[in-house]
């Protein structure tokens, strides 16, 4: 009787040692068994979800699940798809140094992908606009000098889109970007040149002024940088290239504010207006000035990443 109760009872273990094992597979605690630390194995589940998230503005999750892709689907169907849009969540996120990087790696991991155009559109965009949440963090600082060295690099990027995709569908937003960021980084050189050249420092005050005029020949500050390179030459007593800006500035702006009825360039006046306002010192000549032309059409685009290839 004892030996039948034993046995029983190591079988009731056995049974339930099974059954507990067999469930295993049936409610996994960390993954199935094919997948036991818990990686997802659906990569179009994956893509559909942060392609659902990044619609809905939640870009956290957007980027959460594009980047489970890239790490357990590294040669899936999806994998340049979800670089490639990740580098706009990043950017819609606001993150756009992350973005940055993202394009980065996409153009040297992809330099031949039918859509590259649009990781270097998207770098480009990130300098700009980080380069305008700078200048909207620090307006009315009282600085004189100001950092344009990403809306610099926003220009150089977007040039570089426009050098290798001339015919890009963002071309023509990016040449009207480049246009705004011509004038602004153009308009920060006089500026500094008028800054130099009100405390005499003439030498400083002609070499900014001459390189706006050499590099931004287009911008809407040049005749300002061509009467100060006049000033600035007059003053060190280079009246020969002194009269040669002033020959350039009468020749392609004869109506500049600068010249009086009789067609003379007033140097005096000119220094004077150079100084124009409190405001105009304290917001460094960002306001209380003639205003450089808003970036028309330049909103964020709202246009997604492309579409996968087919094939792809």
């Amino acid at each position: 009787m004892i030996n039948v109760m034993k046995t029983k009872s190591v079988l009731s273990l056995t049974l339930v040692a099974g059954l507990f094992l067999s469930g295993c597979g049936i409610w996994p605690l960390g993954g199935s068994d094919d997948d036991t630390d818990g990686a997802p194995d659906n990569e179009q589940l994956l893509y559909e979800e942060a392609q659902k998230a990044i619609r809905g503005g939640n870009y956290t999750v957007g980027i959460e699940r594009l980047g489970l892709i890239e790490t357990h689907f590294p040669f899936g169907k999806y994998a340049e798809q979800a670089q490639l849009e990740l580098i706009f969540a990043h950017f819609k996120k606001g993150d756009f140094d992350a973005a940055t990087l993202a394009a980065e790696r996409f153009i040297d991991l992809h330099p031949q992908h039918p859509n590259v155009d649009y990781a270097f559109f998207l770098k480009g965009l990130a300098s700009f606009e980080r380069n305008r949440g700078f200048f909207d963090r620090f307006l009315g600082s009282p600085e004189y000098l100001r950092d344009t060295s990403d809306a610099k690099r926003a220009f150089a990027n977007l040039s570089e889109l426009l050098s290798k995709y001339p015919d890009s569908m963002y071309a023509k937003d990016a040449q009207l970007r480049m246009v705004y960021l011509r004038n602004v980084i153009a308009q920060a050189e006089v500026n500094i040149a008028s800054f130099y050249l009100a405390r005499e420092s003439y030498v400083a005050a002609a070499n900014r002024a001459n390189g706006v005029v050499t590099n931004f020949p287009e911008a809407h500050s040049v005749p300002d940088a061509l009467s100060i390179l006049v000033e600035a030459n007059f003053r060190l007593g280079l009246d020969e290239a002194a009269n040669d800006a002033l020959r350039i500035l009468k020749l392609n702006f004869p109506e500049y504010s600068g010249f009086n009825d009789e067609g003379n360039l007033k140097l005096t006046n000119q220094l004077k207006n150079k100084e124009r306002s409190l405001l105009n010192v304290v917001s460094f000549g960002l306001l209380d000035r003639p205003a450089i032309p808003p970036p028309l059409e330049l909103k964020v685009p709202t246009v997604q990443p492309p579409p996968p290839q087919s094939g792809s």
